[in-house]
């Protein structure tokens, strides 16, 4: 008799391994024997749900994902799927998959979640869009972002809280998902969809209600409680769950820190016109007999306005920009400081005698140059106050945007020979306000640490965390540049030339300010997952 061959260890381990996954009855594997199941019972039967409705939506409704908490498991299949389908790039993904947890540690929570663009009923995107690169199907609902207008100005990542629109570094513009909305059209489900083994995500209808509101509403009760607020942009995703989720479920990255891009072309505009506005204000508060500050402050709008550019993925189609003027205040900027600009060009010319005016016309000429910009320093201020972001509120923006300019309008008037000492005072005064002001920031780090880290608490934490040597860099110029040596000038116990390095340093610590108010506010996204490689900051 012959003994049976046995199995090479490698082998049976794997088998082991195999049965042992078979018998953990995870979602799949119920999913899979419910399938095999049905089969032998009926060969014909159908056990999945229907992924996508059979009828288009009617009057009053649109297309929006529904995903079942119960069945998600975090597989990223559904990532996967919807990266191959759309041929991403490596580092791009539309669809993400965090987790969210709470409860206590006798009866712990936590679960999986899937996102992606909830197609919202009033969505920020398409809202703050300069050039139109937006669009809402009035059939289907479905929020479509336009590839060949978008100028890759990236406002829209700002005014999403959900970080859905990504930047594509290759192709210069923002790209995102759009249901596959071709497939749709086909009646198959998109690739997300179809491509999850539990069934977990699904296209179903919702109703929006736009009579007697301001905007179109949908019922966001079955939102998401660790997502952002859904009251800005009415998203239509619904997440359902038999499990009843406990107070205070949050998002399991909720404490990490995330420094936001510096967007340099941007700090450098919000740091320069604001110059040109408060020199432009300057002149006209203060009659100077010299030309200097006027074509200081044409000189800083010049240079602002064209690294401006810089910031754009495609600056070609920058002429698009008008476009949006009835909705976002990007336009109202752009269109503001572009009629600003030969404004303050034809006043310098006024001033140094190329353009002959009477001095009524001049007065006229250079207050209204000063107006436009103020109205359009507004401007500037609300288009971060409109992202709905903390950090970036018109009480807080609108302070900083025009405390810059006040600043370094005084630093430049204070250059011009025989300047009176009550500007060496004015911008001492300016400066103490601003740096009091900027002080407010770290009072959240005074409130008791519960575990719950809301927007302002997190952004102190980066400026006293990560980004504190750039804050500390901040004061040290502010103090230095805004306040020692003006007060040496107007002692009289220092050199006219003094002048110009306080200028230096003023110029330079409004930069470094600007830079922290892009890296230091907390950008409200989706649940993710906490990266295990890096330690948060206390």
């Amino acid at each position: 008799m012959v003994a049976p061959k046995k199995q090479p260890p490698l082998l049976e381990l794997v088998e082991e391994l195999l049965a042992e996954q078979g018998r953990l009855q995870t979602p799949v594997v119920v999913a899979s024997h419910a399938y095999d199941q049905s089969k032998i019972e009926n060969p014909k039967s159908k056990i999945f749900p229907q992924l996508i409705p059979l009828t288009a939506p009617g009057p009053g409704e649109q297309y929006a994902f529904e995903v079942d908490l119960d069945a998600c498991t975090g597989c990223k299949a559904c990532v996967t799927a919807c990266h191959s389908l759309n041929g991403l790039d490596d580092t791009e993904a539309w669809r993400d998959v965090g987790l969210i947890s709470g409860g206590t540690r006798v009866v712990p929570y936590q679960q999986t979640v899937t996102t992606a663009c909830h197609h919202c009923a009033d969505p920020g995107c398409l809202n703050g869009c300069p050039v139109l690169a937006y669009e809402k199907d009035p059939i289907t609902g479905i929020v479509r972002h336009l590839d060949d207008q978008c100028i890759g100005c990236q406002y829209c990542i700002l005014k999403c809280p959900y970080d859905v629109p990504k930047y594509n570094d290759r192709l210069g513009i923002v790209r995102k998902c759009d249901m596959c909305q071709q497939r749709l059209g086909a009646g198959e489900a998109p690739a997300c969809v179809q491509a999850c083994p539990t069934h977990a995500i699904k296209i179903t209808k919702v109703s929006i209600h736009e009579a007697g509101t301001p905007s179109p509403r949908v019922d966001t009760s079955a939102f998401l409680k660790a997502a952002p607020e859904p009251s800005y942009t009415q998203p239509t995703t619904r997440y359902i769950s038999k499990r009843p989720q406990p107070a205070g479920v949050q998002a399991a990255d909720a404490a990490v820190l995330r420094p936001q891009p510096p967007h340099w072309p941007l700090v450098a505009l919000l740091t320069l016109m604001p110059m040109a506005v408060g020199s432009g204000v300057i002149e006209v508060l203060h009659d100077f007999p010299s030309p200097a500050v006027a074509i200081a402050s044409w000189a800083a709008g010049a240079i602002g306005l064209a690294l401006a550019g810089l910031h754009l993925g495609q600056p070609l189609r920058a002429w698009r920009i008008f476009l949006g003027l009835r909705k976002s205040w990007f336009s109202r900027e752009a269109v503001l400081f572009g009629a600003w600009f030969p404004l303050a060009t034809a006043t310098v010319a006024a001033r140094l005698g190329w353009l002959p005016l009477p001095h009524p016309a001049l007065a006229v000429l250079t207050g209204g140059t000063a107006a436009l910009g103020v109205i359009a320093l507004f401007c500037s201020a609300m288009i971060y106050a409109d992202t709905q972001r903390v950090f970036w509120r018109l009480a807080n923006t609108g302070p900083r945007f025009f405390g810059t300019a006040a600043i370094l309008g005084l630093a430049v008037a204070l250059t011009v020979p025989a300047a009176p000492a009550a500007l060496g005072y004015a911008l001492i005064a300016a400066t103490l306000l601003k740096l009091a002001f900027e002080a407010r920031a770290l009072a959240p780090l005074q409130e008791e640490d519960d575990g719950f880290h809301s927007p302002a608490r997190q952004t102190a934490r980066l400026l006293t965390g990560p980004l504190q040597p750039a804050n500390a860099l901040r004061l040290t110029l502010a103090l230095f540049g805004g306040i020692a040596l003006p007060l040496a000038l107007t002692l009289g116990v220092a050199p006219a030339a003094a002048a110009w390095a306080a200028l230096g340093l003023c110029v330079v610590g409004e930069l470094a300010e600007r830079y922290l108010f892009f890296r230091a506010v907390d950008a409200p996204k989706m649940p993710g997952q906490p990266d295990p490689t890096k330690r948060s900051h206390a």
